[in-house]
């Protein structure tokens, strides 16, 4: 069948493919996901870049000294390399084939992942009820914007991983199923160095200057 018949159900015109293309399973989808990631990285470049601009604008209002509790925010930074590392016991387990403890890191991982978000939660309304809302300053909006915009990334990557602890569960350690806990520990360990970045460049190098 040529080209110019495909495209054509008799005499009407066909805007869908008649038959899927094949491709080697699981060919693209590693590659769709790092090009995923790396637009990403831009979003989140833009939200530093922006942060950096507006760090010193604190329109007379408090800035990093006054309002960052380093001892808080490095127990949430704990929270989220913990979970990395139960992460990768979850992909260890997952290429030695052992379905019950793969499930148990990634359910540990979820604790970890919500500590954290809990924690963010926590800081977000204090900072709210001592009156630095994001309206407050140029230094504010950016800090929650940048944070706010990760912490947003972690609630995706918890769904995400409690949905595929529900198809491990029912399915097994399948070829598909690892393939998408692999793009989830991609993922997640960005997540990872972003949250690095952050906490040296928002909260430790803020309450230095």
């Amino acid at each position: 069948m040529s080209t110019t018949q495909s495209l054509y159900d008799g005499d009407r015109p066909l805007f869908h493919l008649p038959e899927e293309p094949h491709h080697p399973d699981g060919h693209s989808t590693m590659l769709g996901f790092w090009i995923y990631l790396m637009s990403d990285c831009l979003l989140f470049a833009g939200l530093f870049a922006m942060y950096a601009t507006a760090s010193e604008s604190f329109a007379g209002g408090p800035g990093p000294k006054e309002l960052f509790e380093l001892p808080l925010v490095a127990l949430n930074t704990a929270m989220l390399l913990f979970s990395s590392i139960t992460y990768g016991f979850a992909m260890l387990a997952m290429a030695k084939g052992n379905k019950s403890n793969t499930l148990l890191w990634l359910a540990i991982t979820g604790l970890f992942g919500a500590a954290f978000l809990s924690i963010e939660m926590y800081e977000f309304s204090h900072l709210i009820h001592e009156g630095a809302t994001p309206q407050s300053s140029a230094f504010l909006s950016s800090f929650f914007a940048l944070v706010g915009t990760h912490g947003l990334h972690v609630t995706i990557g918890i769904i995400w991983l409690v949905t595929l602890m529900v198809q491990v569960a029912r399915k097994g350690l399948i070829q598909a199923n690892q393939r998408r806990l692999m793009c989830l520990s991609m993922f997640w360990h960005f997540l990872d160095v972003v949250w690095i970045g952050v906490f040296t460049f928002v909260y430790l190098m803020g309450v230095a200057r």
